[in-house]
């Protein structure tokens, strides 16, 4: 059993399959107290549990894997990795582990990472020869991004035509788009998402969408074929830093890996905003009350 089939049920199914496992009191619980409880379950029925995750290790050497479902939030579904497992396979924060999990014994609150099968879609020993991403060396970009789709009448969309026309992108490249509210910032990435992963099979894409409303992440996830994470508006400023913190360190083991990664992320005004919020003051402060810290960890994203 993968802990991703559980995910992809809907609530009224995951309680069906609770009652079918005489689960206690399935109908009070909450979606991922739920699947936590049928989980349990399941481990003492002997059914080998599979799980996943982008570990993101703490100041005391353990780890968990967090769920991009839950966009990276702490929860009861996390899996707890051992410090002599993060030593062993040389895990940092941002890796995307798979493996084989157990049930939380007498006094534990997580699942725990038994067996290590794949570390970023690759086998464990892979992980031994990868550069940090510090070490590597940036160029100029080789490879063309073509968003270019081909001629369907039923599509007036050209966006992607034109953006190849006026201002071509290519793999490692750095773009922004500027324009004023409500002109369609936010179609337009939905129209390079769709073309990047129609034409580029290959890009591991990742929309971040941070400080938007709720209803235009649903419209996103269920438009685009790729990852959406997403930091709602009714997200304190921390919230928004760390989701941003955990894709863009994620990217980085990819980028490891001799994967090519894309990140669309909306908006950057606000992101800087969030930054702004939570870096201490220098007391310098910039044209528009920015303190002079706070845009420099938005320049390196």
């Amino acid at each position: 059993m993968h802990l991703q089939e559980l995910k992809q049920k809907s609530p009224a199914d995951l309680l069906a399959y609770a009652e079918e496992l005489e689960v206690e009191n399935a109908s009070t619980l909450r979606k991922q107290d739920m699947m936590f409880a049928i989980l349990k379950q399941l481990a003492n029925n002997d059914v080998a549990i599979y799980g996943s995750g982008v570990l993101e290790v703490l100041s005391d050497g353990f780890g968990f894997l967090r769920a991009p479902e839950s966009n990276y939030l702490p929860g009861p579904d996390d899996i707890y990795v051992s410090p002599s497992q993060v030593r062993r396979f040389g895990l940092r924060t941002g890796d995307t582990v798979e493996g084989e999990i157990r049930a939380p014994k007498d006094g534990e609150r997580y699942f725990a990472l038994l067996k290590v099968e794949t570390i970023n879609f690759e086998e464990p020993n892979a992980v031994r020869h990868r550069i940090n991403f510090d070490n590597l060396t940036p160029l100029y970009p080789e490879s063309k991004l073509t968003l270019e789709l081909p001629f369907d009448p039923d599509k007036k969309d050209n966006t992607p035509r034109v953006i190849d026309l006026v201002s071509p992108m290519g793999k490692g490249q750095r773009g922004l788009i500027v324009a004023p509210p409500r002109t369609g910032k936010t179609m337009m990435l939905q129209s390079i998402a769709h073309a990047i992963s129609e034409n580029h099979p290959e890009v591991y894409l990742i929309v971040l969408l941070i400080d938007e409303r709720p209803e235009e992440v649903t419209d996103m996830q269920r438009s685009v074929r790729g990852e959406v994470i997403s930091s709602t508006f009714d997200e304190p400023a921390a919230r928004h830093v760390q989701v941003t913190e955990m894709v863009i360190e994620k990217a980085k083991r990819l980028v490891e890996h001799k994967r090519d990664v894309v990140i669309l992320l909306d908006s950057i005004t606000r992101l800087a905003r969030a930054y702004n919020t939570v870096v201490p003051s220098s007391g310098k402060v910039l044209t528009g009350g920015v303190d002079a810290n706070a845009l420099q960890r938005p320049k390196r994203f």
